[in-house]
């Protein structure tokens, strides 16, 4: 929590509601306690929710931890 998160960071986003697994993406926004994530890296087990969600998430802040950016997953 002690560093503040930017448009561009890659981060971890806690699984919560629906999601089965954590899932990492990019910040699209910063709003005041919670981060847009654009979800680049999920698992198989919840493509159907992150589809329904077009690849978005909103997660608090603290739930949104750095991570570096995993090898691009082919399909």
């Amino acid at each position: 929590m002690a560093e503040e998160h930017k448009i561009g960071d890659y981060v971890k986003g806690k699984k919560f509601g629906s999601f089965e697994h954590d899932f990492e993406g990019e910040i699209e926004k910063v709003y005041e306690n919670s981060v847009l994530i654009h979800i680049l890296s999920f698992d198989p087990e919840d493509r159907i929710l992150v589809g329904e969600l077009n690849n978005r998430a909103i997660v608090r802040k603290d739930d949104a931890q750095p991570a570096k950016p995993a090898k691009v997953k082919a399909e």
